[in-house]
């Protein structure tokens, strides 16, 4: 299966870019859970491009540099850097922009330990329940269930909530609090 960025070079450069970007060095599971946040690449593609990278150079692991469970951290090196910046072109910049953003919104939330939860079941009388939620270290933020006429509209509401959970907790929250300006000033 290839991934839907397109060829192993553009994989390449979506990983030079997103690596470049978050301005830490990562581990490499921990890479592969950004990577996979994205739908843009998959796993077989990401392994490979990623030792590719590293095998060019590219990509090294950090000097004395591991994270706390003890595996190694890896960073773009400065061929890298140029590489990524010369190339970036060759990727839509709407792809390389959202799944930074989607990245930096992931390695928050795990060093938070916030999870996200959200899922559409039938309704027997008619319709679908959809039920979102959100809980950072076992407190739960948000739990909200809404009918919904429609699989369509309550798969579009999903994917909403998925994309820009912390937007919409911050916009129920002050609609909540009477602070409805928050849909303007956003």
């Amino acid at each position: 299966m290839s991934s839907p960025i397109g060829s192993k070079q553009n994989v390449k450069i979506f990983l030079l870019y997103l690596m470049q970007n978050v301005g830490y060095p990562l581990d490499y599971i921990t890479l592969n859970d950004v990577v996979m946040q994205t739908d843009y690449i998959a796993y077989l593609d990401f392994a490979e491009a990623f030792a590719e990278l590293e095998e060019a150079g590219l990509v090294e692991k950090t000097e004395n540099g591991q994270n706390e469970a003890g595996e190694d951290t890896y960073t773009v090196t400065k061929k890298g850097v140029c590489v990524a910046d010369s190339m970036r072109g060759e990727v839509l910049a709407t792809i390389l922009e959202e799944s930074l953003a989607c990245a930096l919104r992931f390695l928050d939330f795990q060093r938070r330990g916030v999870k996200i939860s959200c899922r559409r079941t039938q309704n027997p009388a008619g319709g679908y329940d959809l039920r979102c939620s959100v809980t950072e270290a076992g407190k739960s933020l948000l739990d909200m269930t809404l009918w919904v006429d429609s699989a369509t509209r309550a798969d579009r509401m999903e994917q909403q909530f998925r994309d820009r959970p912390e937007q919409m907790y911050r916009g129920i929250l002050a609609m909540l609090s009477g602070k409805v300006n928050y849909l303007f000033d956003s």
